[in-house]
């Protein structure tokens, strides 16, 4: 293992990094009047011009973006350094500065949180060091604080309110260093903020970095700078703008984030892009400031990913020549992982519309307003977006990645052998009163609420607990979810089994995996709501035989999970062997107002427990820790803490479907994975030619239990279109969808079959089938003819083709029913309309009249 990065496989390109020469422009900015703000929905993905082919040549140079590090500095020495020779964070800067002359990188810019405890000096160590890799490069960069790393991060408290001579980042990153830096122009007063201008093709930019809340004298510098520099478009940069919706892609504002708008963005028509972290994922705005042009926000961050955020970076192509900025996402750190410590989350590229994206920009045009002579530079430059992949990809072989769908409707979920309880709430919208069951859908564990009279609560009322849908996490099938208003370490409710529910005194020894959604309120308060619970095994921990006395949490339940005071879940769990003392798991920062999929993974095999947040693992989790000990008849609660033989501290925030397994499981059968629709069979329907006179009068086959099946398609040549009803998969895996009338006349028959949940269905099969014409009165039949095929494990018959399901006897002048075999295709020819549903099987009745003489 290495100490530090090796080359990459790439070399350096054939010409060295553009000129970073600092022109500062001498003329006064004049007074703009303020316009109407427009705000501009949200983009999933703006529409792209003709793009370029990869050889085209263009004015083209690559803004580097390095979101929140906090996690590879936190765990550089611990975790990183003993397992690969390094960190994320060195791995990021070391890539970027051996092909920064490549990729024409002028410029590297952070996002702040740089640090995850800002007291903590080996995490700044950890940080220093990779940043001094651009240092020694002459790799110019911009880094501003986040609420990581400032003492205090309350959100009340600017800049200039600070005790600026404790502060961390001006220690390690402040004025004194930033003026080694090759494109520095200056800092606030504080020294919090900064600013840069590099030249790229001929032309400047400006990027304006505001660290953890800016105060109003701060915004005033700002401005001020911006008027200093006319001419020069500008990047502001700032830990916090822009936020990100449940679905964990529409972008959402903040309040702070407005604040930049109203008081600074939205009046200075420089400012043309504006890039932030601090919110988990990744997605855009496109808003109209006061003079009619557009500003793109963009959110990037991927600390809750993989391996703290398994080092991703933002690589954003500006090219000017075609009028584009093209934005892609990738991870130096994935493919320069040794082979064999890659995991199916270790992607070098994501690929999803907020990952991967264009963004139209006509540069002379946007700029016009302050800079008339803005123009592209040489076109000399071939797409670096496709040499930034090449670079990446060249002899890496991965893990496919992870993958998921959006449910299709309630039922969209993968049922685990070995569920011993999985609560959901849809369909009960409305307050959770003391008669309300909240359904266990596997059976015997059912949920009620306690009437607070009985619970020592202060202040509690039954309005407290209410049951909502609409607002969950994207990747829950149910749809709804319990949420608990006005909770405090007194005022709390909650959701409990009774005593003598199957659940309770299930053996969880041989592992166990428990599931959750949940997000806080957007009123969580660290005083108020720190260290409180949402999923607890109630019990008292000191009475398990074997476990010793801890300093913490002595008499609490053996089992729960729950939120610090630093907003990090918490596992905590006495485990199968007491002996071996409390295991517990840790999370990074979770947001407020937020969703995440919560996944407990008890792995007896290696002893492991094992957190998931959104599909990855965190990387504080337990070892030597099989199994899960428990006190007897104790009941499952959601919504508070139990201590000292009693509730407290409820969960201010919501808690959707919540399910328990008796063993370990992985991401295919998790609450966020989708049932399985790919089983849809037709093994009842006609094939080949029908003899004349022929009718049918339904399909049928096998399919998922509860799905939906759907025949559409209709006569091919001749005759109108005969649209077929649908039907539901019964418990048995069988379908039968029966037609309105039975199909007769002569003509070509083709039918698409499909199965779905909802809106998600699976891909059609195709039957396809004829039915001849009627002879002329007197005529016989060709020898032969009228041979429709026999019933599925049935066999054919000849002349009038006559015959029972399952045996293709002849039956004469009876007119009996003649089962072809199943003519089903997963090919789809013919275009014809579909829709989708689901399958099971059933006989397929065709019947044929003898012509008549």
């Amino acid at each position: 293992m290495t100490s530090s990065p090796p080359e990459p496989r790439s070399t350096r390109g054939h010409r060295g990094r553009r000129g970073l020469a600092r022109t500062l422009a001498a003329t006064a900015a004049g007074t703009l009047a303020l316009g109407t703000l427009i705000a501009a929905p949200a983009v999933a993905q703006a529409a792209a011009p003709a793009a370029p082919t990869d050889d085209e040549l263009g004015s083209r140079f690559m803004l580097a973006v390095l979101p929140d590090t906090q996690f590879y500095s936190r765990y550089s020495a611990d975790q990183f350094m003993p397992r690969y020779g390094s960190d994320p964070f060195a791995v990021q800067t070391q890539w970027l500065a051996q092909n920064a002359d490549a990729l024409d990188i002028p410029f590297v810019t952070h996002l702040g949180d740089i640090v995850d405890r800002v007291g903590v000096e080996r995490e700044w160590q950890a940080a220093d060091a990779a940043i001094r890799t651009l240092d020694d490069a002459a790799l110019p960069y911009s880094i501003l604080a986040g609420n990581h790393d400032v003492r205090d991060s309350t959100d009340t408290l600017y800049d200039d309110q600070y005790d600026l001579s404790r502060e961390p980042f001006l220690q390690w990153f402040g004025p004194e260093r930033a003026k080694s830096v090759s494109t520095f122009e200056g800092s606030d007063p504080t020294g919090m903020n900064q600013f840069h201008i590099f030249e790229a093709d001929g032309q400047q930019y400006m990027v304006l970095a505001l660290s953890w809340r800016a105060s109003d004298a701060t915004l005033q510098w700002a401005g001020d700078v911006m008027a200093a520099h006319p001419t020069v478009p500008v990047i502001l940069t700032s830990h916090e703008v822009l936020n990100i919706d449940a679905d964990q892609t529409t972008p959402r504002e903040t309040d702070y984030g407005l604040r930049l708008w109203d008081e600074l963005i939205r009046s200075h028509d420089q400012i043309f892009l504006t890039l932030n972290g601090h919110f988990h994922g990744a997605s855009r705005l496109e808003k109209t400031n006061d003079f009619g042009h557009t500003v793109t926000e963009v959110v990037i961050d991927y600390q809750m990913a993989y391996e703290g955020g398994d080092g991703y970076l933002g690589l954003y192509e500006f090219d000017l020549t075609h009028d584009v900025i093209n934005v892609q996402t990738a991870s130096p750190w994935v493919t320069w992982k040794p082979q064999e410590s890659l995991t199916s989350y270790d992607q070098p590229l994501l690929e999803g519309p907020q990952q991967r994206f264009s963004l139209p920009i006509d540069f002379s045009e946007r700029f016009s307003g302050f800079n008339p002579s803005f123009s592209a530079g040489p076109a000399e430059e071939a797409s670096l977006s496709q040499k930034a992949r090449d670079i990446l990809l060249d002899g890496f072989v991965g893990p496919d990645p992870v993958t998921t769908e959006l449910p299709g409707n309630e039922q969209d979920y993968v049922e685990v052998p070995g569920t011993l309880a999985h609560w959901r709430f849809n369909g009960l919208d409305g307050v959770v009163g003391t008669d309300t069951v909240i359904p266990d859908v596997a059976g015997g564990n059912d949920l009620h609420r306690p009437d607070p009279a009985t619970t020592n609560t202060t202040g509690t009322e039954l309005s407290d607990v209410a049951i909502e849908s609409g607002d969950v996490h994207g990747y829950s099938s149910d749809g709804a979810a319990v949420c608990f208003a006005d909770s405090s370490g007194s005022r709390y409710s909650y959701l409990t089994t009774d005593a003598n529910a199957p659940v309770n005194d299930a053996d969880l020894t041989k592992g166990y995996t428990i599931e959750t959604f949940v997000k806080m309120d957007p009123t969580w308060d660290s005083g108020t709501n720190g260290w409180s619970k949402f999923l607890v095994h109630t019990g008292n921990r000191s009475r398990i035989d074997g476990f010793a006395e801890t300093q913490w949490d002595w008499t609490a339940s053996p089992t729960a999970l729950g939120i610090s005071n630093l907003r990090e879940f918490q596992w905590t769990a006495v485990p199968g062997d007491p002996t071996k003392g409390d295991k517990t798991a840790w999370s990074g920062e979770i947001m407020v107002d937020t969703w995440a999929h919560v996944a407990i993974v008890g792995d007896p095999e290696d002893a492991t427990v094992t957190m998931y947040v959104d599909g990855a693992p965190v990387l504080r989790n337990a070892m030597d820790a099989a199994g899960l000990a428990a006190n007897p008849h104790m009941p499952w609660i959601i919504g508070a803490d139990w201590v000292d033989d009693a509730a407290r501290n409820g969960w201010n925030g919501c808690v959707g479907e919540t399910r328990i397994i008796d063993h370990a499981t992985g991401p295919a059968e998790w609450l966020t994975s989708r049932a399985d629709l790919t089983g849809l069979t037709v093994s009842d329907a006609p094939t080949g030619e029908l003899p004349a006179g022929s009718t049918v009068a339904a399909f049928g086959g096998t399919g998922l239990p509860g799905a939906t099946v759907r025949v559409d398609g209709g006569v091919v040549a001749g005759m109108s279109t005969l649209a077929a009803p649908e039907a539901v998969v019964a418990e048995d895996g069988t379908w039968s969808v029966p037609f309105a009338e039975p199909l007769s006349g002569a003509g070509s028959y083709q039918y698409a079959v499909t199965q779905a949940l909802g809106s998600r269905a699976s891909e059609p099969l195709t039957v396809s089938f004829s039915i001849a014409a009627a002879v002329d009165p007197g005529q016989e039949p060709a020898p032969g003819s009228g041979n429709g095929g026999g019933a599925a494990g049935g066999t054919g018959t000849g002349s009038a083709g006559t015959g029972s399901a399952g045996t293709g006897s002849a039956a004469g002048d009876r007119g009996a029913a003649h089962l072809a075999a199943t003519g089903s295709d997963p090919v789809l020819p013919l275009g014809i309309a579909l829709v989708a549903l689901l399958a099971g099987g059933i006989a397929v009745i065709v019947r044929h009249k003898r012509a008549r003489a």
